[in-house]
C-alpha cells in the first residue's frame, strides 16, 4: 500500500487537524512522545506526526516518515509573512533554506552549507496538485529558523537577504531530509502575522483559534497525491 507522510508541528495546529480525522483513524501511536496518526485516504495509508516546533523535531520526523517508506510528504502550519503576502492567506512555498545558518564569518553567504546544497525546492508534481486546487495561489521561498520572528528589521534583513516570501520553525528541515531521501515534498502555509513588532498577538489569535481550514486542504492534497501514480 503507498504511504504518504503528514508533518504538523505546533500541537494547536495538531488538534483541529486530529479532530477532522479522528473518525478514520486505523491506529494511534507515539512518535518522540507526540501523537502519531494512522488513516487510510482513497487507498493509500497516510501517517500524520505532531513533531513538535522546531528544525531538530521536524527533521527527526521526515527522517521518521523516510523510514516508514513514505512516497510523499505534505506539510503545513502558519507563517509569518515577510514579503508580497496578508495575514490569513494560503501560500505555497517552492523553495526552503535555513537563515539562521551562518558561516559567513569564515567566507561563506549566509545560509550557505559547505560542500552541500543548500536552498531545497519542493516537488514540482506535488506543487502542481496544489495549484489546481487553489487556482492562483501565491508562491515563494520560505525560509526557516530555530526562532519567532517578531522584529520589523529582521523582517526586512530576510526579505533583502533572501527574497523570502514567509518565515517559519520546521519547512527547511524537512525539505532538507526529503531532498537526500528522494521523497517528494510539498508544503502549504496560512500567514499569521506580518513577523513584525505585533506578530506574537496576530500569530497567537490564529493559532488558537481551532480553524481547520488549512487541515481540510491538507486531506485535500493527500487525497489528490494518492489518487497520483
Amino acid at each position: 500500500m503507498k504511504k504518504i507522510g503528514i508533518i504538523i508541528a505546533d500541537a494547536d495546529e495538531f488538534a483541529p487537524f486530529e479532530k477532522l480525522i479522528s473518525k478514520d483513524v486505523t491506529a494511534a501511536k507515539t512518535f518522540l512522545k507526540r501523537k502519531k496518526l494512522i488513516f487510510n485516504v482513497c487507498g493509500a495509508q497516510v501517517i500524520a506526526l505532531h513533531c513538535g516546533i522546531g528544525k531538530v523535531n521536524a527533521a527527526a520526523a521526515a527522517a521518521h516518515l523516510a523510514d516508514c517508506e513514505c512516497a510523499a510528504i505534505v506539510n503545513f502550519g502558519l507563517s509569518g509573512g515577510i514579503s508580497g503576502v496578508g495575514r490569513g492567506e494560503t501560500v505555497l512555498c517552492t523553495e526552503f533554506l535555513e537563515h539562521d545558518f551562518d558561516l559567513s564569518g569564515i567566507g561563506y553567504k549566509p545560509f550557505e552549507k559547505p560542500g552541500q546544497e543548500y536552498v531545497y525546492r519542493a516537488d514540482e508534481k506535488l506543487c502542481g496538485i496544489v495549484r489546481k486546487l487553489v487556482p492562483g495561489i501565491k508562491e515563494g521561498t520560505a525560509v526557516t529558523g530555530d526562532c519567532f520572528v517578531n522584529d520589523a528589521a529582521k523582517r526586512k534583513f530576510l526579505k533583502d537577504e533572501f527574497s523570502a516570501m514567509c518565515c517559519d520553525m520546521e519547512t527547511a528541515a524537512v525539505a532538507y531530509v526529503c531532498r537526500f531521501s528522494d521523497i517528494p515534498f510539498v508544503c502549504v502555509r496560512k500567514i499569521s502575522d506580518d513577523a513584525g513588532d505585533d506578530a506574537i498577538d496576530s500569530y497567537r489569535e490564529m493559532n488558537t483559534s481551532g480553524e481547520t481550514d488549512m487541515a481540510r486542504l491538507c486531506l485535500e492534497i493527500t487525497s489528490a497525491v494518492a489518487e497520483n501514480d
